[in-house]
């Protein structure tokens, strides 16, 4: 009976310690490899039973075969010799041996499963470009511009302070007091620019009911604010600092120079009114859209951190800024628009920051009421928001790619 037991675990146990090992195999060449599998982190599971399992049911036939033995043996008054003994000893070490590789197991998967759980966090692999190999990351369900659609209206203001201005609705908002159906406004036509108005939404936008009006500790700059993730970002007043306003605490949470950016003036788009530098958002976060001595009144181009507002990496572009009415950003390319008066004019040029490339293009976009002023994209709501000359419009948009158009 000893001699049919002491087979039985021999092949068990080898059996036990050879799925634990990894293969490492010769190639051909005389190299050693080594190879091992891991679980496909799209299954939730894998079929069959697990290594754990296979070990659980082996202890499990291990104790039944010792009980087996030691229970056949308490009926009789058997004398076991010193080697029996040490057989018996040898064969619970054995047993207390596969309970600790469970455990091991047990805790790779635990390991295994945080990993799997890190690396869905990561953000998507770069997109190379033509500069040094590495681009923004490009979002998913992002593409080219294709169309734009006509203009619909959503609130007029009769007061001449509203014939230029910003509105926009945060599109990462961080939740209360204020949500993403919180709508924003600013009237730009003041030489004090610092009343912001809150509505709750859309439909007390267009009623022009606000549920509140917050007073901006320093003076704005012309109509390139935009609002994310909770804080207004716009230009100090004659100056090219950039300020963070906390929406919810009412307080200037960062201020920081914008590098060589010309102000005031200098370099602005084609209809004027200080539009020196433009703040947009898009899929990829906060940009700043202005130029430098250096780039000659062309468009550069530049990344910001949304929490401390440096640049983290800036584009020139071939496009003049004064050759052209406004700009704004998607899935990582700049968009610029041909006139601010035409009633019916085009998105002219495009400059995709993953590939430094500028071209041409002739998407048709409509200026409704004949001067268009501020021109913002809202990556949540796939629209642009315009403000033409006193009324407050959105437009739809459409990507190449096939889940992102509306």
């Amino acid at each position: 009976m000893w001699m049919r037991f002491e087979v039985f675990v021999f092949f068990f146990v080898l059996d036990v310690q050879g799925q634990d090992q990894a293969s490492f195999p010769r190639s051909s060449d005389g190299r050693c490899q080594y190879t091992f599998t891991v679980d496909n982190p799209v299954e939730s599971s894998c079929p069959g039973t697990t290594e754990a399992e296979n070990l659980n049911a082996r202890i499990t036939l291990l104790e039944t075969a010792l009980s087996s033995l030691l229970g056949a043996e308490s009926g009789t008054e058997t004398i076991r010799t010193p080697a029996e003994t040490e057989e018996m000893r040898q064969l619970l070490q054995d047993k207390d041996l596969l309970i600790r590789k469970v455990k091991e197991l047990q805790g790779r998967v635990e390991e295994l499963t945080v990993e799997k759980e890190m690396l869905r966090k990561e953000p998507c692999p770069l997109v190379p470009d033509s500069e040094d190999g590495f681009g923004v990351n490009r979002a998913s369900g992002c593409g080219e511009l294709v169309s734009v659609s006509k203009p619909e209206t959503h609130q007029k203001t009769d007061s001449i302070t509203g014939k230029y201005g910003i509105w926009f609705q945060d599109p990462e908002s961080p939740g209360a007091p204020y949500g993403p159906d919180t709508v924003w406004r600013i009237d730009t036509v003041s030489s004090d620019v610092r009343e912001l108005y809150a509505y709750e939404n859309l439909e007390q936008f267009a009623r022009g009911y606000p549920m509140k009006v917050l007073l901006l500790p320093e003076s704005m700059e012309s109509t390139g604010a935009t609002v994310y993730q909770g804080s207004l970002f716009y230009q100090r007043k004659q100056s090219p600092m950039l300020l963070r306003y906390d929406l919810t605490a009412e307080k200037i949470m960062v201020r920081r120079e914008l590098p060589h950016a010309g102000f005031h003036g200098q370099y602005p788009y084609s209809w004027g009114g200080y539009t020196d530098i433009d703040l947009a958002v898009d899929e990829n976060g906060l940009w700043a859209i202005y130029s430098t001595e250096k780039a000659r009144g062309a468009i550069v181009v530049s990344q910001l951190d949304p929490e401390n507002l440096e640049v983290t990496r800036s584009w020139e572009t071939s496009i003049q800024k004064n050759k052209v009415a406004n700009a704004f950003m998607v899935c990582g390319r700049l968009y610029t628009v041909a006139s601010y008066r035409a009633n019916r004019t085009t998105i002219n040029f495009s400059f995709d920051t993953a590939s430094g490339q500028s071209k041409a293009v002739d998407i048709r976009f409509h200026n409704r009421y004949g001067y268009n002023s501020m021109i913002d994209y809202n990556a949540a709501r796939r629209k642009l928001y315009s403000w033409d000359n006193f009324h407050m419009v959105t437009y739809d948009v459409k990507l190449t790619a096939a889940s992102s158009s509306q």
